[in-house]
């Protein structure tokens, strides 16, 4: 790894385990229901050796959305009964790992994959635990593309297929119905849809249990937004406001334990782009700072219109106070390669250190080596 050859990623642990101290905290701590809390890190938000370790060092347990993050997970050390495993399209080869490692349980996508799921068990004589994924058809007011608990979306078993398929696991000799699976969507700022979900996971356990079926573990997904403008004054989410909804909006049954899949909200903040000034292209139209980095690094301006905030952490050193408004752009052969428009920075020179925040979540994850670019690098500070 050519650690300090720009672009690279840079993560602050000692900030990653504040912000476990504080999931936990929120969580646990005086929560007379923290008993059967559970909380599992979403690996799909980042991956990289280092946080993934310090995150798992925590306690939490793992959210896996293939059979690659499974084994990832238990390399890592993470004990197979605080692993589940998600994901719309599981590939037989993936859903044998997990049965064969006897994680905690599967997350059905579909009656299809339950009695896929079924045959497979059966042989290898084996009983798979496994919650339903339901879509509540519940709008979370966010990005299309991150959008995933709506009727439209190709995630999770329709409401009016709910019961067939909890019947279903009835009737399948091996398969073990163990609750409902939820995830509405990501980067959820406005906790109201948090609260719609409680109510409607409320009216679906009571028509399940009408059936006498017992629905032992419900799992709300993650989706807990950060600021992508203002990372330095909110370097954590509200975790106390996000649990204090589940608390307060969904009572368990005594039998009952409730599962969060943390991702972007535990790893966001902890993670910055690093990159450098190539140049800076000046127009009759527009001022262009031309960086190193580029969608092949960090693709979510690209794919999300998402919005970071950059500093030009040379400019800042200098203590230059003169400003500029550019185009911060990447070098890919691609329109969509900007980071920002018609944004403010100090003024940019040739070989200024540029820094593009709240990247530790969906960045170094999503790389690719698209016009052949080399994957970026990464280090990390650690104040132990």
């Amino acid at each position: 790894m050519r650690s300090h050859e720009t672009p690279f990623y840079f993560y602050d642990l000692d900030l990653l385990r504040k912000t476990l101290a504080e999931v936990k905290r929120c969580a646990f701590d005086g929560n007379e229901q923290g008993g059967r809390y559970h909380v599992h890190y979403a690996l799909k938000a980042c991956h990289t050796p280092e946080v993934m370790q310090t995150i798992f060092d925590a306690g939490l347990g793992a959210d896996c959305v293939s059979g690659g993050e499974v084994r990832a997970a238990i390399e890592a050390g993470v004990s197979p009964d605080r692993i589940v495993f998600a994901g719309v399209a599981k590939a037989d080869w993936e859903i044998r790992y997990a049965l064969q490692h006897d994680i905690a349980c599967l997350n059905v996508e579909s009656i299809e994959e339950l009695e896929n799921i079924d045959l497979i068990a059966a042989g290898m004589g084996v009983v798979a635990r496994v919650c339903l994924r339901i879509n509540p058809n519940i709008n979370p007011h966010t990005h299309k593309k991150i959008t995933t608990g709506l009727s439209i979306n190709k995630f999770g078993i329709s409401l009016d297929d709910m019961m067939g398929a909890v019947m279903r696991c009835q009737e399948l000799t091996h398969i073990s119905f163990e609750g409902l699976h939820f995830h509405i969507g990501s980067q959820l700022t406005d906790f109201s849809p948090f609260r719609s979900l409680c109510v409607r996971i409320s009216q679906l356990v009571h028509q399940i249990e009408e059936c006498g079926i017992s629905v032992r573990h419900i799992n709300v997904g993650g989706g807990l937004g950060v600021s992508y403008e203002h990372p330095n004054y909110y370097c954590m989410p509200d975790f106390e406001g996000y649990f204090k909804v589940f608390r307060t909006a969904l009572a368990l049954r005594e039998d009952q334990h409730l599962h969060f899949e943390l991702g972007r909200s535990v790893v966001a903040q902890c993670g910055s782009l690093i990159t450098r000034v190539l140049y800076v292209k000046h127009t009759s139209q527009k001022e262009f700072v031309m960086v190193d980095a580029g969608m092949t690094d960090l693709i979510r301006p690209a794919l999300y219109d998402a919005l970071h905030k950059i500093e030009n952490l040379t400019a800042l050193h200098e203590g230059r106070t003169e400003r500029g408004r550019y185009d911060v752009v990447g070098p890919i052969c691609e329109s969509s390669d900007v980071f920002a428009e018609d944004y403010e920075l100090p003024l940019c020179l040739r070989g200024d250190i540029i820094a593009i925040r709240t990247a530790g979540a969906y960045g170094e994850v999503m790389a690719s080596c698209y016009n052949l670019r080399r994957l970026p690098g990464h280090i990390v500070s650690d104040g132990k």
